[in-house]
């Protein structure tokens, strides 16, 4: 077993030639624990997710919950949970006007669809700066979610 040798790629076009019995592993107080969600792509694509439309606000909320992730996780998180939120609330009340309202139904209807389509709007146009690799903020909304959800979630 001493003589043996493994070919070890590095890079796409160099290879390094290392004996067997030359190669001692680290010791177990230098291991570092791997984090699967190390990747700055799966870091990202998760940001993408906090961002969806309605379904995002679930692992939004977790995170913020469990006050794990890095400083953009947790502003994309107090973010995404303001705007669910927002439109949550105005999607009720107005819905609830709708209902009560014999003269405003059919504007307070159209108002919820704007609102509704606003929000999805809006999502769609936070991923987008993401994947322009720009930060995703909205003037005076971040603002709130910086200020109220971190006092409350945070």
């Amino acid at each position: 077993m001493g003589s043996s040798v493994v070919v070890v790629a590095i890079g796409q076009y160099r290879y390094k030639r290392l004996k067997l019995n030359d190669f001692q592993p680290p010791p177990l107080t230098e291991m570092k624990e791997l984090d699967p969600l190390e990747n700055r792509d799966l870091k990202r694509l998760q940001l993408f997710v906090y961002l969806i439309p309605v379904i995002g606000f679930f692992p939004s909320l977790w995170t913020l919950y469990r006050r794990q992730g890095t400083r953009e996780q947790q502003a994309v998180s107090r973010l995404s949970v303001t705007l669910a939120f927002s439109w949550l609330l105005g999607y009720i009340l107005l819905s609830t006007g709708g209902q009560i309202s014999e003269f405003w139904t059919l504007r307070l209807l159209i108002m919820n669809t704007m609102l509704t389509s606003g929000y999805f709007v809006v999502s769609v146009g936070l991923m987008v700066r993401l994947w322009q690799r720009k930060q995703p903020r909205l003037p005076g909304i971040s603002r709130v979610a910086e200020g109220t959800v971190r006092k409350h979630l945070s």
